[in-house]
């Protein structure tokens, strides 16, 4: 995996300018943060979920 990543790593460098590999570079982490915050929001509904499950039983 690492391997792969440095290749095309590489073949970004010779092949696009620089602000362009920035401008990769940003969008790539938008979207890993993105994933993050989705899967937190998933988490968050899940425990929000079943805490409500669990007062309904008690009651």
């Amino acid at each position: 995996m690492h391997t792969t990543a440095r290749i095309l790593g590489r073949l970004e460098g010779l092949l696009l300018p620089g602000g362009q590999r920035t401008a990769r570079r940003n969008a790539w982490a938008a979207v890993l943060e993105d994933r993050r915050r989705a899967r937190a929001r998933g988490e968050a509904a899940a425990v929000l979920e079943a805490a409500a499950t669990r007062r309904r039983r008690a009651t």
